[in-house]
């Protein structure tokens, strides 16, 4: 079965499919090209923007802020809000200067679960890496960026710190037992020898998707814990009976994506989920709607036992990442199949991927009637209120956009997932400070040092956004598409997006990086079908 099926949902092992062609091949990603991107300078300075420094600190403003090389030198006041900014100030001798006067500065943002590598799909990676820059977007932690022994992820991480590439800044996972050459992880030692030779190809942590006994589990994440790497789980169906969220934290893993585990820790009247007597977790229609029916099977939100199991993950330092837009398509597909985003910025191909089929992951649409949206949409009550939840009691939540499944395609949807945070409970604030200094800190913590990105600092990375408009007041002005809205005029006006990304100094266009997403839909669109 393709690759795909290792994405959104744990992924288990499926009927072969019939003798068909060979899948065509991931590209390498294209090296920058001159005027991909200027700088980094010598000295920048963004002049009279609004900052969001990504602390949880309100907005202030407005100021100066200079870059030094890859490095943020000083932030410093450029006059009193509601008069005319001060003239002639310091410094005078920057290479460039950027006017962002009204404009808001942030951090940029992490994505915490991100994907790249599906050539049936997106066969040039450059296609995600710039749509996710195009939205903010610097840093991504994949998890895998790419899947199997071709994998491109260390190649890809070593020339984005290299700047050789457009792409957000990397960081490597590896799923347990792929990449290597070394046979199966099939006990505690080959998992801790498999661990250990992440470590020492380079990759920053490992993912696992439940399929392992618990043993293997519980050995792959003391090695990684003991070597510095990072570690999240996907909790899959099949391995919830043995490992689930609240077993995972006392094993010691680092990060819960998805749902997965979490209501199954949570159960009233059972130790397992009540399946339908017909269930199949084979079939991805039945996998998926059997997740939403776990609503009406957990103890009371917000009672003692849903408190008890917070208070303990957050003991462990647990983090949760909920990638509530991935399945966001379940409480609508319509509106899923029909985003303002599709026609220009999709892929035929990934759009071909997303067509209700038995083969493709995620795209699990067979008959998709309006009982099981409603199912879904009752499902994401109680599970906003879980992660709002956790993050009021002090946990932390990030943001993590998993692309490339279930009408999902880069970029767009880590805004959506801002969206969705807010939907939760959390205040604007909150969100970016999740989509910032939190996820920073979600990879870094592993490492056992201070993240040196996430938060407009002097001293930090120079990663940041600049957006025209104030993304506290609407989210959806930071979408690629913009935000129409009517005007002082009378008229509708298309307002937003992203102006500018600046990744370790270095000055992204964001309409630029938007057009050539455009040039290569056209133009696969332009292509003979095969």
């Amino acid at each position: 079965m393709r690759r795909a099926l290792a994405g959104a949902a744990l992924l288990a092992t499926a009927a072969p499919l019939a003798a068909q062609a060979p899948e065509p091949t991931m590209e390498r990603v294209p090296d920058r090209r001159a005027g991909e991107g200027d700088g980094p300078y010598s000295k920048l300075v963004i002049r009279g923007a609004i900052l969001i420094d990504g602390t949880g600190a309100p907005p202030r403003g407005p100021v100066d802020i200079v870059i030094e090389g890859n490095r943020i030198a000083s932030i410093t006041g450029a006059g009193t809000p509601g008069l005319p900014l001060e003239p002639s100030r310091p410094p005078r001798d920057a290479v460039r200067e950027i006017d962002a006067t009204g404009m808001y500065v942030m951090p940029g943002f992490v994505d915490t679960h991100g994907h790249n590598g599906d050539p049936a799909k997106a066969p040039n990676p450059s296609y995600g890496y710039k749509l996710w820059l195009a939205h903010g977007v610097t840093t991504v932690r994949g998890v895998s960026l790419y899947w199997g022994p071709d994998n491109a992820s260390l190649d890809d991480k070593r020339r984005s710190a290299a700047n050789t590439i457009v792409a957000p800044r990397l960081f490597a996972y590896a799923v347990l037992g792929d990449v290597w050459s070394g046979g199966a992880v099939d006990s505690p030692e080959r998992a801790r020898a498999w661990v250990r030779w992440a470590k020492k190809a380079g990759y920053d942590g490992v993912k696992l998707f439940n399929s392992e006994t618990r043993p293997v589990t519980a050995a792959a994440l003391d090695e990684a814990r003991k070597l510095g790497l990072g570690t999240v789980a996907h909790l899959g169906q099949g391995g919830v009976a043995e490992v689930n969220a609240r077993t995972a934290g006392q094993l010691g893993l680092g990060s819960i994506t998805h749902f997965y585990g979490h209501f199954e820790s949570l159960l009233k009247d059972s130790s397992l989920p009540r399946y339908p007597a017909d269930y199949n977790m084979l079939d991805e229609q039945d996998r998926f709607y059997g997740v939403a029916l776990l609503a009406d099977q957990i103890v009371e939100p917000g009672g003692p036992e849903w408190r008890a199991y917070l208070e303990e993950q957050l003991a462990r330092g647990v983090v949760f990442n909920p990638t509530l837009n991935i399945y966001s398509a379940s409480r609508d597909v319509m509106r899923a199949r029909n985003a303002d985003w599709h026609e220009k910025y999709t892929l035929p191909s990934l759009m071909d991927f997303f067509q209700p089929s038995r083969v493709n992951h995620g795209s699990y649409w067979y008959d998709w009637t309006t009982a099981k949206e409603v199912a879904w949409r009752r499902f994401y009550g109680p599970y906003m209120r879980l992660m709002n939840d956790y993050k009021n009691l002090g946990g932390r939540v990030t943001l993590g956009s998993d692309p490339g499944y279930i009408y999902q395609s880069w970029g767009f949807p880590y805004i959506a997932e801002m969206e969705l945070l807010q939907e939760a409970g959390f205040t604007p604030l909150e969100v970016i400070r999740a989509a910032t200094s939190h996820g920073a800190d979600e990879i870094y913590r592993p490492k056992g040092v201070t993240a040196p990105f996430g938060a407009v600092r002097a001293g930090m990375l120079a990663d940041l956004v600049i957006a025209p408009e104030n993304p506290l007041h609407n989210f959806k002005t930071l979408y690629g598409t913009g935000f129409e809205r009517l005007g002082k005029d009378g008229k509708v006006e298309r307002v937003g997006g992203v102006r500018y990304t600046i990744k370790d100094g270095i000055v992204y266009d964001a309409r630029a990086l938007l057009a050539d997403v455009a040039a290569m839909v056209a133009d696969k669109k332009r292509a003979p079908a095969n």
